[in-house]
């Protein structure tokens, strides 16, 4: 027991009297240095004594897909920092291949009593996937805040990039440069930000006056493979520009150009979207649309703790502006394909 409360006085930084006071339930302690010393529990693995546990743990979870796309990775550093310095402990959950379900975390951070979770990057954008345990969380009313589109019926606060202007800026990009074969590769049918972004794509072609053919939108996983083959199918049919849903689609869009023996962006331009780290680096640097991670994240984290503390928290979409960020991946149409 002693070397108990001498390792939580010592994360906590207050004295072994004062977490003794705690957990014995004595009053005379402020608010600020109970939530820490329990925080210090949950952190170092101790139970928390019986008559504690009903108080929710300053734990919240954030819940990834994965860490292969390097975007997940930033958000996870700017959530995780904003949430440190408001006192809170984030608890990383990724889904992994044969790996624990989304709906598996949201039951361990149900058990580890959190106060919260972010989302980003999970179910709740794709219309056809298990919804149930996000069902689960609105009925728990727990705080809960989702990074980028959602499925119209989970109704939690949310922060997302603006898809529309996302594409109306790549296409415009390609369009300034001449291209009038621009196709589009997005996520999986059911991927609810792609949805957003086939519509604004559909909207600037019409718009834009060029003959624009349905089979120039192709779809793909969220991968530099899947970007790959659907680019492939894309420039047998005589496609200039592309617009890709990620960096890694359209780094494999890149791939593809090269194994068809065309040169970008002399024969092929590409768009990426994220603008994750080390995007400045591929051969050539990569054209893309930048989302606002860091000020999305700071945003998500104060919807949650708004929520936690009790505020009202608009259910409204939060959209940020994405920035269309030019460099060596594309350049102006070939000369040979303009009027076809």
């Amino acid at each position: 027991m002693s070397r108990r409360l001498a390792e939580v006085a010592k994360k906590a930084g207050v004295s072994e009297a004062t977490v003794s006071r705690v957990l014995n339930g004595k009053p005379g302690v402020a608010e600020s240095t109970r939530a820490s010393i329990l925080t210090a529990l949950d952190v170092l693995g101790y139970e928390r004594p019986t008559q504690l546990r009903g108080e929710r743990a300053r734990l919240i979870g954030l819940v990834l897909p994965e860490l292969q796309n390097p975007i997940f990775p930033a958000l996870a550093e700017v959530v995780g920092g904003a949430l440190a310095q408001r006192g809170f402990t984030p608890v990383l959950c990724t889904r992994t291949a044969g790996g624990l379900s989304e709906s598996d975390y949201v039951e361990m951070l149900l058990e580890q009593q959190v106060s919260g979770v972010v989302f980003a990057g999970g179910h709740y954008a794709e219309a056809d996937a298990p919804h149930q345990h996000y069902l689960k969380l609105l009925e728990l009313r727990l705080p809960v805040v989702l990074v980028n589109a959602a499925a119209e019926h989970l109704d939690f606060p949310r922060v997302s990039t603006d898809d529309a202007v996302a594409v109306e800026q790549a296409f415009g990009h390609l369009s300034a440069l001449g291209h009038e074969r621009i196709g589009l590769i997005l996520g999986p049918a059911d991927h609810m930000p792609s949805r957003r972004k086939q519509a604004a794509f559909e909207v600037a072609a019409a718009s834009s006056g060029l003959a624009w053919q349905p089979e120039w939108i192709e779809r793909a996983m969220f991968s530099l493979e899947g970007g790959q083959a659907a680019a492939s199918r894309l420039i047998a049919r005589g496609i200039t520009g592309i617009v890709c849903g990620s960096d890694l689609i359209a780094l494999g869009a890149v791939r593809a150009a090269r194994r068809a023996g065309r040169r970008v962006p002399d024969q092929l331009s590409v768009v990426g979207y994220d603008d994750s780290s080390l995007m400045s680096c591929t051969d050539p640097p990569l054209s893309t649309v930048r989302q606002p991670i860091e000020a999305m994240g700071r945003a998500a984290v104060a919807m949650l703790v708004g929520q936690i503390e009790g505020a009202a928290v608009t259910a409204d979409e939060l959209l940020f502006e994405p920035e269309l960020v030019v460099r060596g991946s594309t350049g102006p149409a070939p000369a040979h394909t303009a009027g076809h």
